[in-house]
């Protein structure tokens, strides 16, 4: 590692920018970025998006970057794709590549090594069987795995030495095992631990197969390499190690010498609810959950201590360090919605941090930020936006997130830009989302846009409704329509008797005591609702058009959601159409058509709320078509990348090129409007 590259950042007296020394490695500051399944692997190997992916972390000034979540030791240890592949030499040139370009920024690289035991499956990837201490299937995972036979201890412990080593060939500064739920965590817990051999039973029998792994990891790696790992404190189970038996094993691996440092974890991940609400703490979770009781085992404990788990923003991360609870402190998601958290806080411009906003839509769509365009996609749009040859006068109708994004990226770009916005507040349907309790952190979408476009100096016109003729009153040279879309209720008969999800949310409409949801789109919209509703004491049934209740939202959530929503005694009622509604008395019947047996059935309520997604309103777009010169027309090959940018298309003279976004074209995401909000103005 170059050293020299280190900015001088511990003279601040600001705690993350304090260096930090792990093993014979010099950090230049506190803040990393853990070991996750990025996905940008290309069969097992980390080429060029992948490498560019953790490059922009190390130029955005964290201390190191850990690759690898879940990188596979043997053939037997695949889940089906998207892991890095360590059991042969040819990934070592790759290895290379990224430490030479994390390096060049001054950043240090480490990539997890780890055997999943029971947690890979049999039927992709190489078709072997799973392995484990014992025949004990992961609820999450499914399979059945053999029990290891010394023949298979002998010869993992041997591939996680080798893997070891192709990293320490490959130039990175040092690796990570993982205990929790993967093999040597496996090893260690007795509910999946029920060997009677020399691998069983007592604590050092439990821990013997992760000693042995760790000895074989240093004879092949030397002293002088970085070897930590992965630790669950706590499974936080009644059958599993609670904290005091953790500690235990910490101290037993710690005397053995054989590791430098610990990166701490809490709970399990053999179920998709422990997965989300412990191990991976999703939407529901509150901040750093976990940080108390990491501070507590770091007190009892010599190694060096990492910790990750919704540390969701710089104040907390600073109050972990400042408080010694940890000496690394892991902004993985944090950095995936801004991989330059650290040169910000060094600029003074902690107040320019593109927020986490907790939405686990990285989780969902992998190190997609919900927010972030850019992240998981350097390859194809930068971080940093180049400035415009030639300035431009755009107008963007429509303040939520896309237009708002639009009017960002225009004026990063040194176009002069006017945003115009028919309500009173910027930020659209996020506005109705945030009303939700459960999901009020999206308005961070909202505020970090409004301070960027006060920033840059963008005209923001509110309560103004954009027709034709004031669009076409500001002589623009081009025009982005980003008027969203209005709840989809046309196609229903009896759609005047029903209101939908954004009425209720807001306030427009009060909810009555009987409540029936309907929901189409398998998002969080109606859920949502139908949780808020029933908090407030009202009786909610919840009609579904798929099998599984919130099908399309991020995994840690959608178990949330079922839980959540159980508990709360919604009635849940699946695979139904709505085929139509009808006034009955003081209240409404909802007549559903049953998706499998064609069935139709009639249900009562005082109120029917509806949920299919949004059509669009194009009434603007429509009325400017004719006068564009591009007759309102997007190149995809201009969105995809692969056309010239839109500054060559030819104009008309005196007249502009007109372009649509996100939900004022169809019924989409957050996500969808912003990056292609992003995709569009970078190249205007």
């Amino acid at each position: 590692m170059n050293t020299a590259a280190f900015p001088a950042g511990g003279a601040s007296g600001d705690p993350l920018l304090q260096p930090f020394r792990l093993k014979g490695l010099t950090l230049r500051n506190r803040v990393v970025s853990t070991s996750h399944a990025s996905m940008l692997d290309d069969g097992g190997l980390p080429l060029e998006r992948y490498q560019r992916y953790h490059e922009e972390k190390a130029r955005g000034g964290l201390a190191m970057t850990m690759a690898g979540g879940s990188a596979m030791t043997s053939p037997d240890s695949s889940w089906g794709g998207g892991q890095l592949d360590l059991s042969t030499d040819r990934i070592v040139p790759h290895l290379q590549l990224l430490s030479q370009r994390i390096h060049r920024h001054g950043a240090a690289v480490m990539c997890q090594v780890s055997h999943l035991g029971r947690r890979a499956t049999a039927y992709a990837g190489n078709w072997l069987p799973p392995v484990a201490p014992s025949r004990i299937r992961e609820t999450r995972n499914r399979n059945f795995p053999k029990e290891m036979d010394a023949a298979d201890i002998g010869r993992i412990i041997e591939d996680y030495a080798s893997a070891a080593r192709r990293c320490r060939d490959g130039g990175l500064d040092g690796i990570e095992t993982v205990a929790g739920g993967h093999l040597i965590g496996q090893f260690l817990s007795r509910r999946t631990n029920r060997r009677t051999d020399a691998y069983g039973g007592s604590l050092e029998n439990r821990a013997r197969f992760g000693l042995m792994v760790h000895e074989a990891i240093r004879r092949a790696v030397g002293d002088d390499f970085a070897v930590g790992i992965r630790f669950v404190i706590d499974e936080a189970v009644e059958d599993g190690p609670d904290f005091e038996e953790c500690l235990d094993f910490a101290r037993l691996f710690e005397r053995e010498g054989h590791i430098d440092f610990f990166n701490c974890i809490f709970g399990r991940m053999d179920t998709e609810l422990s997965l989300a609400e412990q191990n991976m703490p999703g939407m529901f979770s509150p901040s750093a959950p976990f940080l108390p009781v990491v501070g507590r085992f770091k007190r009892e404990t010599k190694l060096p201590v990492i910790h990750a788990a919704a540390i969701r923003d710089v104040a907390t991360a600073r109050h972990a360090i400042r408080e010694n609870l940890v000496d690394l402190v892991g902004m993985t998601r944090a950095h995936i919605a801004d991989p330059h958290i650290v040169n910000k806080v060094m600029r003074g411009e902690e107040e320019r941090i593109r927020p986490c906003v907790g939405a686990s839509y990285c989780l969902y769509k992998k190190v997609q930020c919900i927010h972030n365009p850019a992240s998981g996609h350097e390859t194809i749009v930068n971080h940093i936006i180049d400035r415009a040859e030639t300035p431009k006068r755009v107008v963007v109708v429509g303040g939520g997130p896309g237009g708002m994004e639009a009017a960002r990226v225009a004026a990063e770009r040194g176009h002069k830009v006017t945003l115009l916005e028919a309500g009173a507040r910027l930020g659209g349907q996020v506005l109705v989302a945030a009303s939700a309790s459960d999901r009020k952190d999206l308005i961070g979408i909202v505020d970090w846009r409004t301070g960027e476009l006060t920033r840059l100096g963008v005209e923001v016109r509110l309560n103004t409704y954009a027709d034709a003729a004031v669009v076409l009153a500001d002589k623009p040279d081009a025009v982005i329509i980003a008027t969203g879309g209005v709840p989809d209720m046309e196609w229903l008969e009896g759609a005047e008797h029903c209101h939908s999800v954004w009425d209720v949310l807001t306030g427009v409409v009060p909810a009555k005591d009987d409540v029936l949801i309907y929901d189409e789109t398998g998002r969080q919209a109606a859920i949502s609702c139908a949780l808020h509703l029933a908090r407030l004491g009202r009786l909610v049934s919840l009609a579904i058009a798929d099998d599984t209740l919130a099908i399309e939202t991020p995994y840690p959530d959608r178990v949330s959601f079922r839980k959540r929503a159980s508990e709360r005694g919604i009635r849940v009622i699946s695979d139904v159409r709505l085929v139509k509604a009808a006034r009955q008395g003081n209240g409404i019947a909802a007549t559903f058509r049953h998706e499998l047996t064609g069935a139709e059935t009639e249900v009562l309520a005082a109120q029917l709320i509806v949920e299919r997604g949004t059509a669009p309103m194009e009434d603007t777009y429509q009325e400017l078509r004719a006068c564009s010169a591009n007759n309102g027309v997007t190149d995809i090959a201009l969105m995809t990348g692969a056309g010239t940018k839109e500054a060559d298309n030819a104009q008309a003279a005196g007249s502009f090129v007109l372009h649509r976004i996100g939900d004022a074209v169809a019924s989409r995401d957050i996500y969808s409007s912003i990056y292609e909000a992003y995709r569009l103005c970078s190249q205007l």
